[in-house]
Order: structure tokens, then C-alpha cells, then sequence
């Protein structure tokens, strides 16, 4: 397991479209899931430590996000035959697991992780109506335990977005594990 950061990515910068498949094989696009406020985007996967130790603060804060017309999703872009853990089935069983409420994308072929420069899991995008990036950073200063967290700057970022008001927090990078890129794809 390699720890990497999330890189920087100028705010305002407008993110790519994407179009990718849930395990039902249903098509969900930028489009379609942003909501009218904005768009929550975790690269995140099933086996990666630290995105475990998030994944249940991850579901209770879009909840809290789609109370404030802020929609989420997930996309697993570690679709790799060394990793089975995170396969398309494997994927099902933890959306079953943990109720998870939003779509969970396959990134097949990485090319929506790599258009919006992700670099671990979890990587973590905020996004206004816009399509424009308005938080790049990590869910809050205590990845490792819960109960010691003392700044929820994502949740502050999402709601002052949800008042349209500028977002004054830091952002922090995110910390994880490298995304398992498939050496033939890259370009």
C-alpha cells in the first residue's frame, strides 16, 4: 500500500464531464447526479484502510449534503485484476453492507480518475452547479478515529455552499492509499 496525497487543483477549476455505469449497469452521468446546489464526488474504493475508516462518515455527511440540494457519488476507480477485493461484485456486497444511499460507479477504465487528477482513496471533490471545483481536500482532521475529530472542514465547505457563501476553511489534502493504476492505460 502506497500513502499518497491528493495533488492541488486550482479552485474554480471546472471539472471534467463523466459518464460511468453503477453495478446495476445504469448509466449515471455529471448531469444527471449533480444536484441543485452542487456535486459531492468521492474516488474511493473497498479495500484501502483509509477509505474505510471514512466510508461511514462519508455515507452520514451525504445525507446531511442532500438535505442542503447537495448530491453525491462514489466511483471506485481501482478496478484492477490485483485488487479483487474492489470488483464490480465485490462493490454490491458493500453497498448492500453499508447502505450506502448514493451511486457507486466503476471507473473500468480510470479515465474519469485521471481526467480529474485523483491520486488516492479517498480523493475528495466538491463541486458548485457550475461544475466548478469549490473543495479539493480531506473529510476532516482525523481519517484514523472518529471520535478524535476535532474540524470537519468538508462538511463546512458543503455548507457554505449550500448558502452560497464563499468557502473559508482550509483545505487540507486528502491522504490514502495510490489509486492501483493499470500500467497499460496510461497515456
Amino acid at each position: 500500500m502506497a500513502l499518497v496525497d491528493s495533488i492541488d487543483i486550482p479552485l474554480k477549476t471546472r471539472m471534467p464531464n463523466f459518464s460511468l455505469m453503477d453495478t446495476r449497469n445504469t448509466t449515471h452521468t455529471t448531469q444527471s447526479l449533480m444536484g441543485e446546489k452542487g456535486l459531492l464526488i468521492y474516488f474511493t474504493c473497498n479495500h484501502c484502510p483509509y477509505a474505510l475508516a471514512i466510508w461511514p462518515r462519508m455515507i452520514r455527511l451525504s445525507n446531511y449534503a442532500e438535505n442542503l440540494n447537495i448530491s453525491s457519488v462514489a466511483i471506485n476507480p481501482n478496478i484492477h485484476p490485483n485488487y479483487p477485493e474492489d470488483a464490480p461484485d465485490k462493490m454490491k456486497e458493500k453497498i448492500l453492507e453499508w447502505n450506502i444511499p448514493f451511486p457507486y460507479l466503476i471507473d473500468n477504465t480510470q479515465s474519469v480518475a485521471k481526467s480529474y487528477n485523483a491520486q488516492c482513496t479517498p480523493d475528495i471533490y466538491l463541486l458548485n452547479k457550475d461544475q466548478e471545483l469549490v473543495y479539493h481536500g480531506r473529510l476532516d482532521d482525523n481519517w484514523k478515529d472518529e471520535k478524535n475529530v476535532q474540524k470537519e472542514e468538508l462538511k463546512e465547505a458543503i455548507t457554505a455552499l449550500s448558502q452560497d457563501q464563499p468557502i473559508q476553511t482550509p483545505q487540507y489534502a486528502s491522504l490514502g492509499c495510490s489509486i492501483k493504476w493499470k500500467t497499460e492505460n496510461f497515456t
